[in-house]
């Protein structure tokens, strides 16, 4: 009996995750990575402040530079450029 029901409530806690869990995390680029100490180019960048990014390299030799996929991507958004 008591298989059955710990049987039961995996296959519940299952459906429910499928169905109901929480909505996938949106893709974002933020805009300060940690750059050097194997992190390679552009680095970790899942920093939304300099100060954030700061804190989290402290103590490590590594350091805070702005995410050039976050920079550059922001840029081109306005002004579309053609030949005429």
């Amino acid at each position: 009996m008591r298989n059955a029901m710990l049987a039961l409530l995996a296959v519940t806690a299952a459906g429910a995750a499928t169905l109901g869990g929480s909505a996938p995390a949106a893709a974002r680029d933020y805009p300060y990575c940690i750059q050097g100490g194997g992190y390679g180019y552009p680095g970790e960048c899942s920093y939304s402040s300099y100060a954030q990014c700061q804190a989290s390299a402290s103590g490590r030799r590594v350091y805070c530079n702005v995410n050039p996929r976050f920079a550059f991507g922001q840029q081109r958004r306005g002004r579309s450029y053609s030949n005429y």
